[in-house]
């Protein structure tokens, strides 16, 4: 967990590359693999900018999804209240699951099915991004395991054309590369809305 990650200085951050990417580190020329399931989670304060570094595109394209949380509903903010009237539930946190449980679900996510029509799909997608006069370079494959993972969650064995569109913003947004100084998350966002109402939705029996 990288927390306000932004923080950190360029060069800090390009040594989370390796480990995103290829799961190892290097340390002079040895290479040590990283216990599966490894996994890097940051967080961002999109207020402040003063002692921020930008996160690199490269770096930036390692992270599955860019998720902005806003704020809980009122209910919600009351419960967290009440939480804390009187002690803190972060010292009696324990987990929901074992590793080899996470382990067994990833693998069970990899057999839900991708219709053929739901991978070009993916790819007109993507074209899109590239074509678009906003955008200087488009996204990448990246969403076919999102999807499959969110069917899986979902309680499907298939996925379908709404498990995509869904996951659009959170998956390809901050993989785009604007022109004109159009950096802003918010710009991005916006964007990517446009561009899946311009690509052709699908329409077929999803299952195998």
């Amino acid at each position: 967990l990288a927390d306000e990650i932004n923080r950190a200085t360029p060069r800090t951050q390009s040594a989370l590359l390796e480990c995103m990417e290829e799961h190892q580190v290097t340390v002079d020329s040895d290479t040590y693999r990283l216990e599966e399931p490894f996994l890097v989670i940051a967080t961002q304060n999109p207020i402040e900018t003063a002692g921020t570094y930008q996160l690199p595109e490269a770096q930036l394209d390692r992270f599955l999804m860019k998720i902005c949380m806003g704020y809980p509903e009122k209910d919600g903010e009351i419960e967290i209240l009440n939480r804390f009237l009187k002690a803190s539930p972060l010292t009696s946190v324990e987990s929901v699951c074992s590793k080899e449980e996470v382990l067994k679900m990833q693998q069970e996510a990899k057999e839900v099915y991708v219709h053929p029509s739901l991978m070009g799909y993916i790819v007109d997608i993507a074209a899109a991004t590239r074509k678009h006069s906003s955008v200087a370079i488009g996204v990448s494959l990246t969403m076919v395991n999102a999807a499959r993972a969110f069917a899986y969650i979902e309680g499907r064995e298939y996925i379908v054309p709404e498990d995509i569109r869904i996951l659009a913003e959170p998956v390809f947004a901050h993989r785009l590369v604007l022109r004109h100084g159009l950096t802003y998350q918010d710009n991005r966002n916006a964007l990517m809305q446009t561009i899946m109402e311009s690509v052709e939705v699908p329409t077929e029996d999803w299952g195998k």
